[in-house]
């Protein structure tokens, strides 16, 4: 009990020790901040300036690659005059030019000759040889010769191909209309045979018609002198020889071989009939309904 005053003491002193501590706080709290002018420097140092320029990922930028700069008005004004700068320069190698003698070109030929192509040969024959003029393909006799025997205006070969074409369709069709693809193909191989020997007229219809004109079954293809109407009757039939007339011409004309049957094959009948003839060929070949002999 003899400590009862000091905690009395306590007691009372305590309430004002915190009403003081709370107003130093509010007073440190609401009274202005006065910042101190020197406590950063006003003035950065020039080192850390230059190391606050320097690119990101190293010490020095890599300058850019030529061709790679963007084209300022500055950088083509740079360019213009340094290009002027050295169009205005004169170069003199070794003094002035030496007299071209005949010692010098031999000496400068030889040099060349060491690359393997000579150059200055070159350049001099091109002026001193004269160019190579082609010798032309059509003379003027040859060009006359071939109006005085063989010329012909494109419409009348247009003409003469579609007449062509038209016998030789009318040949395929009364003659191997029942065939197959294979059999009118060798018919016309024959024709074509007969129109590439000298023995037969020189063209399709000349060796279709062979003496048609000597009277009833006179010539050399029944149909061409029978007395009977030629007109194709059956459209389709017609249009399949017409079809086939179209490529053996072009293989006709083009000198290609037909290849059904060989390129000496003239002469076939079918197997129907045995003419006195058939004795004196040699039988090559029997396609469908016809045989096929080569003299």
């Amino acid at each position: 009990m003899q400590f009862g005053w000091q905690q009395k003491i306590a007691r009372a002193v305590s309430p004002m020790l915190a009403i003081g501590a709370a107003a130093l706080v509010l007073f440190v709290t609401l009274s202005p901040a006065h910042a101190e002018t020197d406590i950063f420097p006003q003035v950065m140092p020039e080192e850390i300036s230059a190391l606050r320029e320097q690119a990101a990922l190293g010490a020095t930028a890599t300058p850019l690659a030529p061709g790679q700069q963007k084209l300022t008005p500055a950088l083509l004004a740079n360019y213009i005059e340094r290009q002027q700068q050295l169009r205005s320069v004169e170069v003199t190698l070794g003094g002035p030019k030496p007299a071209l003698t005949d010692d010098l070109l031999m000496s400068y030929i030889s040099r060349g000759s060491l690359a393997g192509s000579n150059t200055a040969l070159s350049a001099i024959a091109s002026f001193t040889d004269p160019l190579p003029r082609p010798t032309p393909s059509v003379s003027a006799d040859l060009l006359s010769d071939y109006i005085s025997n063989g010329y012909q205006p494109t419409a009348k070969r247009v003409e003469y191909a579609n007449s062509e074409r038209e016998c030789l369709a009318q040949a395929i069709y009364h003659e191997a209309r029942g065939e197959t693809a294979t059999g009118q193909r060798a018919v016309a191989n024959v024709i074509v045979n007969r129109a590439r020997s000298s023995k037969f007229p020189g063209s399709l219809c000349g060796v279709i018609y062979q003496n048609a004109d000597k009277g009833r079954y006179r010539c050399q293809f029944t149909f061409a002198c029978d007395g009977r109407d030629d007109t194709p009757g059956e459209r389709r039939a017609w249009a399949r020889s017409m079809e086939l007339a179209n490529k053996i011409y072009a293989e006709f004309a083009l000198g290609e071989e037909i290849g059904v049957v060989p390129g000496s094959t003239l002469y076939y009948h079918t197997t129907a009939v045995h003419p006195s003839w058939a004795n004196t060929f040699a039988r090559v070949a029997v396609v469908d309904s016809h045989i096929f002999y080569a003299p």
